[in-house]
């Protein structure tokens, strides 16, 4: 008999397990379209996503897709943008699906294989944008066919919006041109995005993320502009020296530290799933406590970066010739802003750290700011309650993605938006926009699921 309950347990743990996962066939399309993704070049300065848009339409059309329920177009031939409508009964306004489908660029010297290779191995799927973000392109596309297929019939329209130029915005940016040019495609009372991620530690699930808000985006030139000179005669005032020495005082400089709606409720609730002195300070912290949020900053950067707005180096150039004073030097810091900081904040600050008139400090970029996404109840208890039937134990957090994303067109034009993915990650390797960027196999086809369900689960009649 107890043989008999033992087998019966390990026959529900294995359906548990199963369940998981996508039908077979809805697997196969995933990863299919994935890998033709993946293997797309569309690099934002050496790549298109044009061919990715017409791949996909393709798909859809083969699938049941009329020509008219899509459109292909965007800013540039080059930059092309598809979007397509999935009609419900329209008792509701639609909801946005949204994945951009460029990346950032990717050299194959620094990879440990071809970035643009689509490869598995050891349980893992390998490539420029397996996280970022055409995993959650292709999951939209193939869901969207399953849904289709099983003739689901939703309160209101689904969209899918396959974008360009996220990674570089400027001019041909998909979301930013839609909205301006063709809004009524994309028009929605929300949106779902990126933006939000499963979290894990040494294997262990911890917390899945929903983003509410996000940092915003802005570059910052450093310049020194220097007569120059013959190599064989220094002289103190070099150009590079001053540039040096800025670079130096910003890399011992720290914003300081805060919390807003979405960051104290993240902060809140992961105290009551770590341990020890961790669990101490995150609660600490939520309330307020300057130490608390200190030791725990220095203790991962992903937090620090939630706690304050950040800037760092990310390029250089000067000097004209080896055997010559520089005339030239400068520097990109790129800064990641906190809600309740401005650009002209920042400015202030960082001329105020460089302290020195030689060195000129202006605006490149900025991307601008947007709304944080209200807490939505019917938006949460739906996250929350595909997260606990689906990882039993893992809690659902709201937060603030210290990254940028095209949510923040979407918000300044009044479409909330959520980040959510479902994809589980090593909080401590995170390899978007790095070297032999990846994605766990399990957690694609997991947050295959999880898309599909939530999605279902906020378009189904009564829910």
């Amino acid at each position: 008999m107890l043989k008999f309950i033992g087998l019966a347990l390990l026959s529900l743990i294995a359906l548990s397990a199963v369940s998981l996962l996508p039908p077979e066939q809805d697997r196969n399309l995933a990863r299919e379209i994935y890998q033709q993704m993946v293997e797309s070049k569309s690099g934002y300065s050496t790549g298109e996503t044009s061919s990715i848009a017409r791949v996909m339409a393709e798909r859809l059309k083969s699938a049941g897709f009329p020509d008219s329920d899509f459109r292909v177009g965007g800013a540039k031939d080059t930059k092309y943008n598809l979007v397509v409508r999935y009609h419900g009964t329209g008792k509701r306004k639609p909801i946005l699906l949204l994945a951009h489908t460029d990346v950032v660029e990717a050299k194959r010297e620094d990879w440990s294989m071809d970035p643009f290779q689509f490869i598995e191995k050891e349980g893992y799927f390998y490539g420029r944008g397996t996280a970022d973000d055409k995993a959650q392109a292709a999951i939209w596309v193939a869901n969207l066919i399953r849904y289709k297929r099983e003739g689901f019939n939703p309160d209101r329209d689904l969209i899918v919006a396959l974008t360009a130029d996220e990674e570089g915005g400027g001019p041909y940016n998909g979301v930013d041109w839609l909205l301006k040019n063709k809004r009524g495609l994309i028009e929605a009372e929300y949106a779902l995005n990126e933006g939000g991620r499963g979290e894990s530690l040494d294997g262990k699930r911890i917390a899945n993320d929903i983003g509410l808000a996000e940092k915003t985006y802005a570059d910052f030139r450093l310049e020194v502009r220097n007569k120059g000179g013959h190599s064989s005669r220094p002289v103190a005032d070099n150009a590079i020296y001053h540039l040096a020495g800025a670079l130096y005082r910003l890399s011992s400089f720290a914003f300081p530290m805060q919390l807003n709606e979405a960051t104290r409720a993240y902060f809140g609730q992961m105290a009551k799933i770590e341990k020890g002195q961790l669990a101490a300070d995150l609660a600490q912290a939520a309330e307020g406590s300057q130490e608390a949020m200190k030791r725990i900053a220095a203790q991962s950067p992903g937090m620090n970066s939630m706690l304050r707005t950040t800037c760092v180096a990310t390029q250089l150039e000067g000097g004209h010739a080896p055997n010559a004073l520089p005339q030239l030097a400068a520097a990109n810091v790129n800064c990641r802003i906190f809600p309740d900081d401005t650009v002209e904040q920042v400015l202030a600050a960082l001329k105020q750290v460089v302290a020195d008139e030689q060195v000129a400090v202006t605006v490149k970029v900025n991307e601008g700011k947007a709304p944080p996404s209200p807490m939505r109840p019917d938006i949460m208890k739906a996250f929350s309650q595909i997260t606990d039937s689906m990882w039993p134990g893992v809690i659902a957090l709201p937060s603030m993605a210290t990254g940028a994303s095209d949510g923040r067109y979407l918000r300044a034009a009044g479409i909330p938006t959520y980040g959510v993915q479902g994809f589980f990650l090593d909080r401590n390797d995170v390899r978007a926009h790095g070297r032999d960027e990846r994605m766990g196999v399990e957690a694609f086809y997991e947050g295959q699921t999880f898309l599909y369900e939530l999605v279902k689960k906020l378009s189904t009649p009564g829910e």
